[in-house]
């Protein structure tokens, strides 16, 4: 019933800056929270930051001076502005949409690399 579609990845240099969106379509009036996860290869999915149907906001120790979570409600648009990125960073980034009851949606993924 929900639909998520990820862009804003790419290649940028150690100390850029990259934005992420994730737009939401179909039932959007079901979801009560969005967030990104990321997972880079032979590691574990790991979470990044999530944001409430309210606006709270929640980040992951290794980002959270660096990571700003927002949300656009007229647009159904979550993004994520990464900045002073770092190759640690490097992994494909997974937005997902969460309900009350219900299993997650999971966006495809969106590759991002940083590089030294």
């Amino acid at each position: 019933q929900v639909q998520l579609v990820e862009s804003g990845g790419g290649l940028v240099q150690a100390g850029g800056s990259l934005r992420l969106s994730c737009a939401a379509s179909g039932s959007t009036s079901s979801i009560k929270a969005m967030g990104w996860y990321r997972q880079a290869p032979g590691k574990q999915r790991e979470l990044v930051a999530t944001i409430t149907s309210g606006g709270s906001t929640n980040y992951a120790d290794p980002v959270k001076d660096r990571v700003t979570i927002s949300r656009d409600n007229a647009k159904n648009t979550v993004y994520l502005q990464m900045n002073s990125l770092k190759p640690e960073d490097t992994a494909v980034y997974y937005c997902y949409a969460g309900y009350q009851v219900y299993y997650p949606t999971w966006g495809q993924g969106t590759q991002v690399t940083v590089s030294s």
